[in-house]
């Protein structure tokens, strides 16, 4: 992330950054895979992530903009759940896609910037893998089990309730989206992103579980985001306020990879600020509605996602 953003920095256009960021995501597929399977393995995400970055670009272009990206992030939502699945991306599910999308479609833009967006996206994807692959020159430096990537659509979408499953994530998102945009609620993306973060898991236990998680952290984290907001404001560190938050969100970055294996909730402590920074970064609004924002449509978002999942989970057997 650090190299693509303090590119953008540099020739001072960081209100393209969210293009960027989202093609980095690509580094985060295949951690626990040896280098060619995991270049595999980026190679398909950073397909995905380049689309939904483009496809949210486009959307953002359109005077409509609010109420179209909602049904469209639903139906990407299932679909590269599903996608996820059967293709066994590490990590699985389809957050990092929702987010992508929802973002970019969130930040008013003109045709030309598709265009930008796709070249950015790219590019960033494509330096991601290059990292990620580089230690293959020296093999012995990673020593793990062979890996292989799981292509069988068909088999996964025999498995028991995996129907459910995707019907319970585009539902969701759906949801989640359309009450904040009917309500005028701010950010509705960040309901959408809390509502798949929490249905994540594996059943209904761990979607309780996850949703508490992302509740707790999103709430410790909006303290931290206030923090590092205020102290790399202009007014306290003047010109030198975009660098220091650029560095802020890379070592943010940092930390949420450490601890994503260990604690959720500890995780998206370090992620609530990373993607409030981003979003002003990208697009600058009012901090105190921002946060404000976070925080209502974090518990919104889980709260949708807990209902749907009970639900889901009452059905008879046979219809699941």
């Amino acid at each position: 992330m650090a190299v693509p953003l303090l590119t953008l920095y540099a020739v001072g256009r960081i209100d393209l950054s969210l293009y960027a960021v989202f093609g980095a995501f690509t580094a985060l597929y295949g951690r626990s895979h040896t280098h060619f399977t995991r270049l595999r393995m980026q190679a398909a995400a950073a397909i995905a992530l380049i689309g939904v970055v483009v496809l949210g670009t486009a959307i953002g272009v359109s005077p409509e903009r609010e109420w179209l990206v909602v049904p469209v992030v639903a139906v990407v939502a299932a679909g590269l759940a599903f996608v996820a699945d059967a293709l066994d991306w590490h990590p699985p599910g389809a957050l990092f896609f929702v987010f992508a999308l929802a973002a970019c479609a969130s930040v008013p833009a003109e045709p030309a910037t598709v265009l930008v967006a796709l070249g950015l996206a790219t590019a960033s994807a494509l330096f991601a893998m290059l990292v990620s692959t580089v230690g293959a020159v020296r093999p012995s430096a990673r020593m793990r089990p062979a890996t292989t990537m799981a292509v069988s659509f068909r088999a996964v979408a025999a498995r028991p309730g995996q129907a459910r499953k995707i019907a319970s994530v585009g539902l969701a998102v759906l949801v989640a989206g359309a009450i904040p945009t009917a309500t005028g609620l701010g950010h509705p993306y960040w309901a959408m992103v809390a509502a798949v973060a929490a249905l994540g898991a594996a059943d209904t236990a761990g979607h309780l579980v996850r949703a508490g998680q992302r509740v707790l952290g999103t709430l410790v984290g909006v303290g931290v985001a206030a923090v590092l907001l205020a102290i790399a404001s202009p007014a306290v560190l003047g010109e030198g306020s975009t660098l220091a938050l650029v560095v802020v969100v890379v070592l943010l970055q940092v930390g949420a990879e450490l601890f994503i294996g260990r604690n959720y909730a500890v995780t998206v402590v370090f992620v609530t600020p990373l993607a409030l920074i981003m979003a002003q970064l990208a697009h600058p609004v009012d901090e105190f509605g921002m946060l404000r924002d976070r925080t209502l449509e974090t518990l919104l978002g889980a709260a949708v996602a807990i209902a749907i999942s009970l639900a889901a989970a009452r059905l008879p057997r046979a219809q699941r």
